[in-house]
């Protein structure tokens, strides 16, 4: 298990700054296997007062951006150093939503590397909310050089 202060280390790693950072922390890592972050959805997300005003529900491509900013700190944890590159979402592999995420919900993501090859990871994910499946699908996760812009 690691503490608070490993995860906010790990945190540091994601390029993603707010608005799109979409996990709060990291509750478990097994380095080069597996992730499980979580996401509070709380009222004040900026992309609720318009999605929807009177029905919020957090967008299911932020679900999916979640989910593989998750598989990106599991393929990160495979690399043999930590400046080696950032993992970057290359492609999407049936991913099914299976319920709604709204204001007060509090998302479990979790993140299952099933194979790397060269510089690609294929990555099953699942994001739950009260121990409901919510959407769950695979994601190809491509690693970038840590200098130069990214990719996409």
């Amino acid at each position: 298990m690691m503490g608070m202060k490993d995860t906010d280390e790990v945190l540091k790693r994601l390029p993603h700054a707010f608005p799109f950072r979409m996990i709060d922390r990291i509750l478990e890592i097994e380095p080069g296997k597996r992730a499980v972050a979580l996401k509070n959805v709380s009222i004040d997300e900026p992309y609720l007062h318009g999605h929807f005003p009177k029905e919020p529900v957090m967008p299911s491509i932020l679900i999916l951006e979640a989910l593989a900013q998750t598989g990106g700190i599991a393929f990160h944890s495979s690399f043999e150093k930590e400046e080696e590159g950032v993992p970057f979402l290359a492609r999407i592999d049936e991913f099914r939503l299976k319920g709604k995420v709204v204001p007060g919900d509090s998302m479990i993501l979790e993140a299952e590397i099933e194979h790397i090859f060269s510089n690609l990871a294929k990555v099953k994910v699942r994001a739950r909310v009260g121990g409901e499946t919510v959407a769950e699908g695979g994601l190809i996760l491509a690693k970038a050089p840590s200098s130069g812009p990214l990719p996409y």
